[in-house]
């Protein structure tokens, strides 16, 4: 009995270690994992708090820069104070001095209005100036334009004189003679008057003999009278004349030349009382050349 009895205990007392070893485990386990728990929220804090700490410095550092330029900032304040303490100990500024410098103000203001308007003047007469020189400027271009075209045209009459010189020396002219001019004054009802009274007259007529010459029978010719008064002024037909390459006629006559000795006459008209007393003169062209010429006198 007794050694069943103590098999008995032996197996509670064994039980209740076994128990107390697992509690004790249980309790250490229990706590470890608290444990655990407390240091990993340890930690969490720690890295809030370093990081806190560490904005705070920023801030600290930051708020130390400020506090040094603020330090400056008065330092240079104090400064600027003390310099107008010494300017205000130093002024002696007075009425008179302010009349005086309003004054030398007021003639400042009255030179610098006077400077403006000469100012303003000059800026018109340089527009003036500007506008003369571009008006010059265009002038001279159309000068210039005007120049290329004349130079053009003389060079185009140069070559018409070449051309017109050629002709003339290969063309044979008409022979004349006893070229003669007079006047006239017109009577109603009778045949025109010949008179040399410059007053009366109403035509001009000239005549010549054209010489006879059969190398050329019954060709049509043209010749052209031209009348002069005493001023070498060209008399015109009932105010016309006749233009042919810039030389001026007073009359166009045309005529058959049958090759045999030709009289031609011609007359223009003048109003009454137009002409004036003088030598005037009678020139016979043949295309643009001067055949044969004679004066006449009127009184």
């Amino acid at each position: 009995m007794d050694s069943q009895d103590n098999k008995f205990k032996y197996k509670i007392l064994l039980a209740t270690l076994v128990a107390v070893i697992l509690g004790i485990l249980i309790a250490f386990y229990y706590s470890y994992a608290q444990a655990s728990t407390q240091i990993n929220f340890l930690e969490q804090e720690k890295a809030i708090l370093i990081k806190d700490l560490t904005i705070m410095k920023a801030d600290v550092d930051r708020l130390s820069a400020m506090n040094e330029m603020n330090e400056i900032e008065l330092q240079d304040s104090k400064f600027k104070v003390q310099e107008l303490l010494d300017s205000v100990g130093r002024l002696n500024f007075t009425v008179d001095k302010l009349r005086e410098y309003k004054t030398e103000l007021r003639r400042l203001e009255a030179k610098n209005d006077s400077l403006v308007l000469k100012n303003n003047f000059l800026r018109y007469n340089n527009m003036l100036i500007t506008d003369k020189y571009e008006e010059s400027r265009k002038q001279v271009e159309e000068l210039r334009a005007n120049s290329n075209s004349l130079a053009e045209a003389e060079a185009l009459q140069r070559r018409k004189i070449l051309e017109l010189n050629q002709k003339l020396r290969i063309k044979s002219y008409l022979k004349m003679a006893n070229a003669e001019g007079s006047g006239f004054r017109i009577i109603r009802n009778t045949k025109p008057t010949k008179t040399n009274k410059a007053s009366t007259i109403e035509k001009l007529r000239g005549c010549v003999t054209i010489l006879a010459d059969e190398s050329e029978p019954n060709a049509e010719k043209v010749i052209y009278l031209q009348f002069l008064d005493p001023n070498k002024q060209i008399v015109e037909d009932n105010a016309n004349t006749i233009t042919v390459n810039g030389n001026i006629y007073s009359k166009r006559v045309e005529f058959v030349f049958t090759g045999l000795e030709t009289y031609v006459c011609e007359s223009i008209t003048v109003p009454e009382g137009s002409l004036i007393e003088g030598n005037y003169t009678l020139n016979v062209f043949e295309d643009e050349r001067l055949l044969t010429s004679s004066e006449f006198q009127l009184k």
